[in-house]
């Protein structure tokens, strides 16, 4: 072997790239790209647990309860129930997607590499970026509602601004969250790591100043909106349905984060400790605090943020809108735009690297957001809500990420059995197709099946159930079509063997 070509070290079961010159030089790498160092793995299971607690505690999920009894017909107990058998669920692909990760310490867009093609992957990348970018847009216009709250707070005459002061805090929460990505992994483990006891704290102080305003007794009791007499089953289902869709972006690209795992043991107990509980308890503190918003501020107030913002105190206020920007923030910057400024990345990564690709996610969230900044700016009048595209566009959309996340596991786990050829990934050398044919027939049946389901209003359970149908769909053709196409010789690299490997000195 030459000194110019790049070798796989495995350090007790993590595999170091050494990357020389074809690497370096190939047209697929940049450094921020690249696979990390053993020495760069440094997240430990607790790491990865305050990763997860302050990624799921943010408004959305204060939502969540009031969007499964509105929308989808559940009772509170019913709705609470879905919530944490949908994190628990959403745990097994969490989990398997971050293996390769873990391993080889490579990104969400180099996995992909190996199951779409080296230029296929850019396909479910730029899926996967939009919805980042949908979601960064969302939740920034929250944390600026929040920033606009706190000023109004602290400064009588900011409160006369209206919209405008919330278009300002939109554009300062933004830039905050995009400078904490810029600076790189450190800074967000740091954040995380920082943010995770304080939220958690604070929910339960907050579930403690309204538990005695409201009767759990008679929320539970309350009836559900569906039709008396429907059976629960439908409902249920297709609400668990959403509420996995509520992580299927983090299914698939959670080897953005596993890459700096210090094992695989650390990924997995980070992500049981840190995920189910988290989501089910800030679920139910938005189900209580609406619960109890009547007798605490006079009116039933389905929004933490603006129901905090009616407390007769300013110091309460500004103290409760402050802990809300810390919460926004650790969500934003981990959950929705790392993945997209990896997947900017994966395009052209010798001519857009990690600021560019953050500059360019914050630039398409704005771009999506554009009509309801105008709205609050008072350019355009009211027409679709913020509520209505959290609700129904990026949910229904999540849903379609399923084939992305079975057909991963599958490459990985069965098709590649846990090896991969790092060099390749990231070179034209044809080890590795330019286009995986196999990966793209897995994800366009499903799509194809739930494009028609929601075109005819046929096969209605193939939709309602979309991210199950869709994951198992595409896990199954997947595999089918990956033996087929390798009797022909048309699919990537026979699966490496432990002499491709070179072990630590």
């Amino acid at each position: 072997m030459t000194g110019s070509t790049s070798q796989m070290v495995d350090k007790e079961g993590l595999i170091e790239l050494d990357v020389k010159e074809d690497v370096r030089g190939s047209s697929r790498f940049n450094e921020d790209i690249a696979p990390t160092q053993a020495s760069e793995r440094t997240w430990s299971k607790w790491n990865i647990a305050a990763l997860w607690v302050g990624m799921s505690i943010c408004v959305p999920t204060y939502t969540l309860g009031g969007v499964l009894t509105a929308y989808f017909g559940l009772s509170v107990g019913e709705a609470l129930f879905a919530i944490l058998l949908a994190n628990v669920i959403v745990l097994i692909p969490l989990t398997l997607n971050a293996f390769p990760g873990t391993k080889f310490g490579i990104p969400f867009p180099v996995v992909l590499r190996s199951s779409f093609g080296i230029l296929g992957s850019n396909v479910p990348c730029l899926i996967r970026a939009l919805v980042g970018c949908g979601w960064f847009g969302i939740q920034t216009m929250f944390g600026g509602l929040a920033i606009h709250l706190l000023l109004s707070a602290l400064i009588p005459a900011w409160a006369a601004l209206g919209g405008v002061g919330e278009v300002i805090g939109f554009f300062v929460f933004g830039a905050m969250n995009l400078y904490v990505v810029i600076r790189g992994a450190e800074s967000i483990k740091w954040l995380e790591t920082l943010a995770a006891p304080l939220l958690l704290a604070v929910g339960i102080g907050l579930m403690m100043w309204a538990w005695p305003h409201m009767s759990m007794t008679e929320l539970l009791a309350q009836p559900p909106s569906r039709p008396e007499g429907a059976s629960v089953y439908g409902y249920f289902f297709a609400g668990l349905t959403a509420m996995v869709g509520f992580w299927a972006t983090l299914s698939l690209n959670i080897p953005d984060f596993s890459r700096f795992a210090k094992s695989q043991k650390d990924q997995i107990v980070g992500q049981v400790i840190g995920l189910p509980l988290t989501m089910f308890f800030f679920a139910a503190l938005g189900v209580v605090l609406t619960a109890a918003s009547e007798s605490l501020v006079g009116q039933t107030i389905a929004d933490p943020v603006n129901l905090i913002g009616m407390i007769n105190s300013p110091f309460w206020v500004v103290l409760a809108m402050l802990l809300i920007i810390i919460a926004t923030l650790s969500t934003n910057t981990a959950a929705n735009i790392v993945s997209p400024t990896n997947d900017f990345q994966n395009i052209a990564p010798k001519w857009i690297n990690q600021t560019r690709g953050v500059l360019l996610t914050g630039a398409v969230g704005v771009l999506l957001m554009g009509y309801d900044l105008l709205q609050k700016a008072g350019v355009i009048t009211q027409g679709a809500s913020l509520e209505q595209m959290y609700s129904n566009w990026l949910l229904g959309y999540s849903s379609l990420l399923g084939p992305i996340a079975g057909i991963m596991a599958v490459d990985y786990f069965l098709i590649k059995k846990q090896r991969l050829d790092v060099p390749s990934l990231y070179m034209d050398n044809h080890a590795y197709p330019a286009v995986n044919t196999a990966g793209f027939i897995a994800f366009g049946v499903p799509v194809l099946l739930t494009l028609v389901s929601l075109l005819t209003g046929t096969m209605n359970w193939f939709y309602n159930y979309g991210w199950f149908t869709g994951s198992a769909l595409g896990a199954i053709i997947y595999y089918i079509a990956s033996q087929m196409l390798a009797t022909s010789s048309q699919v990537g690299p026979v699966p490496l063997v432990a002499s491709d490997v070179a072990k630590q000195p």
